[in-house]
């Protein structure tokens, strides 16, 4: 017999580092949950992915356990990552703060395919480059 789902629990976490401080602690205290079993799960699933954001999606069962499911890292983390830059611009229009290559905007893309809503890697490549035109990011 199937568990009864209580709830599910979207965070996102950097990769290795859960602890029970907030956001953590509060989302699944008050769910009954035991937040150093996920923590202690979470970054020995995650602490290979070095400093990375990792948005995480936990199905709390009725009897207190739970599952989790790991996404790849936020688009904007990814662009940043690869355009070498600390953040977006306040000003997109106006300022622009990085570039990225036609390549690199399709290695985005085809890591975060399985996240996205788009039938073909083309969708995604518009879905991220929308991304990147919002935080200043060319694409060349």
């Amino acid at each position: 017999m199937a568990k009864k789902i209580k709830t599910i629990i979207k965070l996102q976490c950097s990769a290795g580092k859960a602890n029970p401080a907030p956001p953590i602690g509060p989302a699944l205290g008050q769910h009954g949950l035991n937040i150093m079993d996920f923590c202690t799960k979470f970054n020995n699933a995650t602490k290979q992915m070095g400093n990375t954001v990792i948005p995480v999606v936990i199905t709390v069962y009725e009897d207190r356990t739970f599952d989790f499911i790991l996404k790849q890292p936020p688009a904007a983390v990814l662009i940043k990552q690869i355009a070498g830059i600390k953040k977006g611009t306040d000003n997109p229009l106006k300022n622009k703060v990085g570039k990225i290559s036609k390549a690199q905007l399709r290695q985005i893309a085809e890591k975060k395919m399985p996240d996205l809503n788009a039938n073909s890697i083309e969708q995604a490549e518009k879905i991220i480059a929308g991304t990147a035109k919002s935080m200043g990011v060319e694409v060349k």
